[in-house]
């Protein structure tokens, strides 16, 4: 998968360049550029690691910057980065954000996995702004229901500043999460219930928000795209995490496409 040049513009100085022997020797590092080429690839198409076309860096090399970049953080860094210059650029609107999760199959074992009626996995959590840019992404167990995960993604955002009003749908009818909520001074919107016992407490004017949520749906679709992102098969969460980072840096670089 190739980048084109304003994405790798845009890139470039966040990505490391691999270390240097003191004395010189070794052999010289791989272009940064050619093997994240590589690390995309495998995103895209989902495939295992030896079956690389032989256009990109040798696999070996692409699945070690791939680890090491994981480790060391870079790939979090990368879209806090992007994030942070779109809100600075006033592109980020905290008025009205989305928030949804949606499930997703695992084929190994592994932390962050539950069982669900849909079988063994994992749930990717999203909160993206009122244009659908996205805040935050984190992955946890299947198994909670989506109003225990929603501290979680909060805590995992791009940027600093907290949304203002949090849009979601039944599943996040929740009054212990409202007021949860209310006390970081967030605003949580949410549908009724068809079962619920206790007394409305939503205003039906606010619930016009409701009617844009297809702005976080969007991004699941986006994300979806990347076939590494669609069925889990890594055995480490921190890989899978960063296959979804990896989606989530290409999603904020679609303005840069051409």
């Amino acid at each position: 998968m190739k980048l084109t040049d304003k994405q790798w513009e845009k890139l470039k100085d966040l990505i490391p360049d691999g270390a240097k022997r003191a004395d010189g020797k070794g052999r010289p590092w791989r272009d940064k550029r050619e093997v994240l080429e590589g690390i995309l690839w495998i995103l895209k198409t989902g495939a295992q690691w030896s079956h690389l076309p032989s256009i990109y860096p040798p696999y070996q090399t692409c699945h070690r910057r791939f680890q090491q970049w994981q480790e060391q953080g870079v790939l979090r860094r990368v879209v806090e980065t992007l994030a942070k210059d779109l809100q600075e650029r006033g592109e980020v609107d905290l008025s009205e954000c989305f928030i949804d999760g949606s499930f997703c199959m695992a084929k190994k074992g592994g932390l962050l996995l539950g069982k669900t009626k849909r079988g063994k996995g994992t749930k990717i959590m999203a909160v993206t702004d009122a244009g659908g840019t996205i805040l935050s992404v984190s992955i946890q167990s299947a198994s909670p229901h989506e109003v225990k995960l929603v501290d979680n993604v909060l805590e995992e955002r791009f940027i600093e500043t907290i949304p203002e009003r949090l849009i979601g749908d039944r599943a996040y009818d929740s009054d212990p999460l409202d007021n949860k909520l209310k006390q970081q001074g967030i605003e949580m919107i949410a549908p009724h219930r068809k079962n619920r016992k206790k007394k409305k407490t939503q205003d039906g004017r606010k619930l016009r928000r409701f009617k844009r949520r297809w702005k976080v749906e969007r991004f699941f679709a986006w994300l979806f795209n990347y076939r590494k992102c669609v069925v889990r098969y890594e055995y480490k969460e921190e890989n899978f995490k960063a296959f979804i980072l990896l989606a989530c840096i290409l999603i904020l670089l679609k303005p840069f496409m051409r």
